[in-house]
């Protein structure tokens, strides 16, 4: 009993640790952000269209999907392309029924002018015969396989790598030569910013941005990223910023971020956190007077607190009670 006793005289003494330092409120000059909202958005964007008309056959993409430069995204199918197939296989039959009779013919006409049973004229006429037709059939073999390929752009291929924006088409839709079936957008994606008129001045190529947390929501910033673009024209007022940061690939194209960008300086005091108390809610300092002041917390900048209001140059602050 006198051993827990004691314990707990130990624990009621006072702390002997050492009072901090007096705090002197001096005014800093930080750079000045300006909080804004940018979107993800690809670099570039392109178009898989049809090169031919027909119907819709097959479509094996949806919004979203990731797709390879050459994947096949859709087929288009021309019926009158197939009747044209038939009936050109249909004539390379004949013809070549046709140059195989014509063989026959100059092969008996050559071994008859070997005997002399026939002139010279009925040769050369069963040899013109047989070219006749073999210029025919090539010609027909030529023409199946100009179809072939009429046939093969019907295939709606994947022009560049990328990620499905938006598919215009449904199966069974006809579509004519030329026709937009989706929209890609490449994999470079940046973040898109348009800022006030008034800042203009202060933004450059190579500045350092700020990203807050993905989709506007709670959680770890992004991290920083770069400015690599500055649009000389202005969109309603408003200049437009090109951003670059890692990690945007997993972004949805069009989401939102929230960053923070450098648009000139000013003056502010800045105070370690231990320095600034809070009641009801409320923050306060205490001067080394004992007198206690409410005052206006800002951003937090190298471990400090900008205060907004409260506060005078030269004021010294002591550590709040606890």
């Amino acid at each position: 009993m006198i051993a827990v006793l004691a314990v707990l005289f130990l624990l009621a003494q006072p702390s002997s640790a050492p009072a901090a330092e007096p705090f002197l409120v001096e005014p800093v000059i930080v750079a000045d952000r300006k909080a804004v909202f940018a979107t993800v958005e690809s670099v570039e964007r392109t178009v898989a269209r049809s090169r031919i008309g027909g119907t819709v056959d097959a479509l094996g993409i949806d919004e979203g999907d990731r797709v390879e430069a050459g994947e096949l995204l859709a087929r288009v199918v021309d019926p009158k392309l197939t009747r044209e197939l038939a009936a050109v296989d249909a004539e390379i039959r004949a013809l070549e029924a046709q140059l195989e009779l014509a063989r026959t013919e100059l092969a008996r006409a050559r071994e008859l002018r070997k005997r002399g049973a026939i002139p010279q004229a009925r040769l050369d006429q069963a040899e013109a015969s047989f070219r006749v037709v073999r210029g025919q059939l090539a010609a027909a073999r030529a023409k199946r396989q100009l179809v072939e390929e009429r046939v093969a752009e019907g295939d709606v291929l994947a022009p560049a790598t990328g990620r499905v924006l938006d598919v215009r088409v449904t199966a069974g839709t006809v579509v004519m030569p030329g026709e937009v079936i989706a929209e890609i957008a490449l994999e470079q994606y940046i973040l898109r910013a348009r800022l006030p008129e008034r800042h203009a001045r202060f933004i450059a190529e190579g500045d350092t941005v700020w990203i807050g947390p993905r989709g506007l929501g709670p959680g770890a910033p992004v991290g920083e990223g770069r400015v690599i673009k500055v649009y000389p024209a202005l969109e309603a007022g408003r200049v437009v910023v090109d951003i670059e940061a890692r990690g945007l690939g997993s972004y949805f194209v069009g989401e939102r971020a929230r960053i923070e960008l450098e648009t000139g300086s000013r003056r502010v005091f800045l105070v370690p956190p231990e320095y600034i108390g809070q009641r009801f809610g409320v923050d306060y300092v205490r001067l080394e007077s004992g007198e206690e002041i409410v005052v206006q917390r800002g951003l937090a900048r190298d471990g400090r607190i900008e205060i907004l209001a409260g506060l005078r140059a030269g004021d010294r602050l002591v550590v709040p009670e606890r």
